[in-house]
Formats: C-alpha cells, structure tokens, sequence
C-alpha cells in the first residue's frame, strides 16, 4: 500500500505541488528518498525517523520508500519534513483517518518531534492558495501574515502530535499567532527625506513627478553637489504606497534573500554600491537567491554613479528593465524572479565631473569625455525614458515655498488610478502593452506624421518613438 500526502516546492517564488508517497515494506531497516532530493532532502531521514520514534510509531526492520514527485523537479530545503512524517505515520497505521487532497503539509521537523519554520513559508502559502490548497499546516512564524492570506486556511502547529489531533477531529489549544501586519495602502508613511528639503531643481523634479506617476526610468547627469543623490533618495516618499500584494510579493523576496526586512509598506528602495557584483546587482549563487533587481520589486532601483558599475553589470539589466522580471539559469535548475522595478540613475557628465560647469574648469580631454559617457551602453540608454541634466543651484532660494512629498504623492495617486481605469488593471503607461496603450490613446495622423519625421532626422530607433509615446501619454494623464 502506498499513502499519499501533498506539499509544496519551491522554484524561486513560483510553487508547484509535491505529491509525497510512501511506502512501507519489510526488510533491512532504512529510508530512502527518490525525486531528485537535494542534500538538505536527504538528510530529512533522520529529522523524520527521530520524529516518529517520539510517537513510538515502530519502525524495526522496514525499509521506508519516499518518492517526491514530479520526480523530474529537483526539490531542495526542509519543506517536505512534515508531509513525510504523516505520510509514514498514516503507512503504519498509526492513525485512521483520512487526509484530504486539497490539505497540504510545510515545515522542517525537530528531533523531539516539534515542527520549526524554514525560509519559503511565504512563498509556499502564496502558491498554495493559487494551487487550490483548502487547508495548510505550518509552523509559527512571526513574520507570515496569515491573516491576510483569504481563501485558505491556515493551521498553526508546534508540535507533530498537534496535527494527528487536528486530524482526528480533537483540536488542541490555538498558538497565539501575532503575524507582522500588513496594512492597506495608505500616506501617512513619514519619510526620513522630503521634497520640501530639496532647494531648487524645479524642473528636476516635475521630471521625477511625472516618472513616478507613469513608471519611466530616469538618468541624471550632473557636477558633484548639484543634488543628484538627495533627489534619487527623496523619490520613494512621493510613490504610492504598496498595495497589499505587493507588500506580501516584497515580504517573499526578501524572506527568500535573508534580508533585514525595514517595514512592509514601504516602497522597496535599494541603493547597491558600484563596487556590488553582477551576482549581487541580478541575483545568483549555487542556489540561486534573489538579487537588488528583484529586492527593488514594485519599487525603486537606485545606481548612484552608474558609469562605475562594471559594463557587464549594467547589461545584465536589459532583461529586468523590458520584462519585468530576471531569470537565472544553473547547470541544476533555471529560476526566475519578479524584478519589476523603477530605475534612477545617477552619473558625472565627464570623469573630473566639471563638464558644463560655470563655476569649474573641466579638465578632461573629448576622448575622455567620451570614453567616460559610453559606459553606459546604447541599448541601457535606449531603456531609459528621461534623461536629466543638472546644474547647480544658488542657496538663496532656500526662502521660497517649496511643494511637499505628500502633496505630490496625491498627484501621483491619481494619475496611477487613472491609468488604472484605462487599462483595466494595474499597470502603467511604462510597462502596458504598446497595442493596449495605442488602442486606448490613439494618435492623430498629424502626430504620427510628425513623430516620423522627426525620428527619421534624429535617426531614433523604434524604442524611442514608443518611449516617446508612453511618455507623452504620462504627461496628459
């Protein structure tokens, strides 16, 4: 006889359905997994047998078969503990009851038998709710909002004869389950940096204002001191807030990454060092973990001194900045994570910084300066929607009024549900469809004539003109 039990796997932050069976069968006392376990699979034997020994579930002289199926998926971490405890369990006939198809198992086990949490949980749950999973047993984990996760049931377990209860009917004391909260979007955020801070730079940051309402991409060129950094790390506080997919989508990526998790309403804002490597900037490793593409999801991707970043480095973006997404393949496995991000970058216009200036002398010689600009390759400059050149400002505008963050926040806000009801989901003019964006804005033969011409002098590609398009539909928005 064989007992079947479901779990979850994880590639990335994309589930799939574990189907553990087991079979129990006389002979040279063992356990043996097949499915293409990982080493942390396989050392599951001992975590599980030690398990069940507490239950005195007697397994003298058998020899235990576990198959992890779809047995072509390679499966890795302490996930599928639980799910092989109750499948031999249910084999042995330690208790009657049946185990419905639509419940699943997650969780490493304890010797003793107690069920800890692993890294993954809030991915698993994710996929198990779009799986059709009625009913998850798991551990406790602080940082799992269960309580947002509808349409599934969540059963929080300590111990493994927790579960055996739960499924004979007799339940046992609810754990007191505190998950960090997620809250509904909303602007009472309060930001470290404001735009009120910012002296100047009117049209900078209309120009930001405009990018964060339609999701364009933004390079500013500029001398040292001219505002560059504070403008890139003042942008976050006029995003709209995340909503809560988008909160339990950033909770995930950066469980997966073992990354200090600040709050999860705020809008991800990373800001890797030009030193960082291209495994760092994209994501990588022997079991390949997300990288700051993918930890600036539904957020902000900042490279202050871009023409630093390795040539390499900033190639690799081309992929994340056109599908929204960085797919990382290994001899082992090929694993994709969502890296739908906003990108703000930050360069000299020359290598002393001084190019443009009136209060510098530029000392750089023509090749230099162009030697310096072509660091950043044409098809990245092709994927950048707005392009900002900066001066220096004069402090004595520090006594007019300037507009606060929140005030533009609310602008951005409104463009965005605009966009919104256009497109019927939530997406903007940056990353919607071109067929969609010229079906809901068509030009006028006017414009396209003169968008042809225009393009034919400037010899631009045809990323350009649709870049061109996008931004123009931002600015009527």
């Amino acid at each position: 006889m064989t007992v079947n039990v479901s779990s979850i796997g994880l590639k990335g932050l994309e589930g799939y359905r574990v189907q553990v069976e087991v079979q129990v069968s006389k002979g040279t006392e063992s356990m043996v997994i097949v499915g293409l376990p990982d080493a942390s699979v396989k050392e599951s034997k001992e975590r599980v047998l030690s398990a069940i020994r507490t239950l005195d579930c007697d397994v003298t002289d058998q020899k235990i078969v576990v198959n992890l199926s779809p047995s072509e998926q390679k499966k890795n971490g302490p996930l599928f503990d639980l799910a092989m405890a109750i499948a031999v369990l249910k084999e042995r006939k330690h208790f009657s009851e049946e185990i419905p198809r639509e419940t699943a198992f997650i969780g490493a086990l304890s010797l003793d038998g107690s069920i800890v949490k692993v890294e993954g949980m809030l991915p698993a749950l994710i996929a198990a709710k779009a799986l059709e999973f009625k009913k998850v047993f798991l551990p406790y984990d602080p940082l799992i909002p269960i309580e947002m996760l509808e349409g599934i049931e969540c059963v929080v377990v300590e111990h493994i004869t927790d579960v055996l209860q739960y499924l004979s009917g007799r339940v046992p004391l609810t754990l007191p389950v505190r998950s960090l909260p997620v809250k509904e979007a909303e602007s009472s955020v309060t930001f470290q940096k404001d735009f009120s801070d910012i002296i100047g730079q009117e049209q900078a940051k209309l120009a930001l204002e405009v990018a964060s309402a339609g999701g364009h991409n933004v390079l500013m060129s500029g001398p040292p001191g001219c505002g560059k950094s504070l403008l890139a790390e003042t942008f976050s506080s006029i995003f709209p807030p995340l909503t809560k997919q988008a909160q339990l989508e950033k909770i995930s990526l950066y469980q997966l990454a073992k990354e200090k998790l600040d709050s999860p309403d705020l809008v991800p804002y990373r800001h890797p060092h030009h030193s960082a490597s291209s495994v760092a900037i994209i994501g990588g490793g022997q079991n390949p973990k997300p990288g700051e593409v993918s930890l600036a999801h539904n957020g902000i991707l900042f490279l202050d001194e871009m023409a630093e970043f390795t040539k390499k480095t900033l190639d690799m973006l081309r992929q994340p900045l056109e599908t929204g997404n960085v797919t990382i393949s290994r001899a082992h496995s090929t694993v994709t994570y969502p890296a739908s991000f906003l990108l703000i970058g930050a360069m000299n216009p020359c290598p002393c910084g001084y190019l443009g200036s009136n209060t510098h002398y530029c000392s750089c010689t023509p090749k230099q300066i162009q030697a310096y600009q072509n660091r950043v390759s044409g098809p990245i400059y092709d994927r950048i929607d707005i392009l900002l050149t900066l001066y220096p400002v004069n402090l004595e505008q520090s006594e007019e009024r300037r507009e606060s963050s929140l005030d533009v926040q609310r602008r951005v806000e409104q463009a965005r549900e605009r966009q919104y009801a256009r497109y019927q989901a939530e997406v903007t003019n940056a990353r919607v469809p071109y067929e969609q964006l010229i079906k809901t804005s068509p030009l006028t033969s006017n414009q396209q004539k003169m968008l042809t011409q225009v393009s034919s002098k400037q010899q631009w590609s045809n990323r350009v003109q649709i870049k061109m398009i996008r931004l123009a539909r931002t600015f009527l928005t």
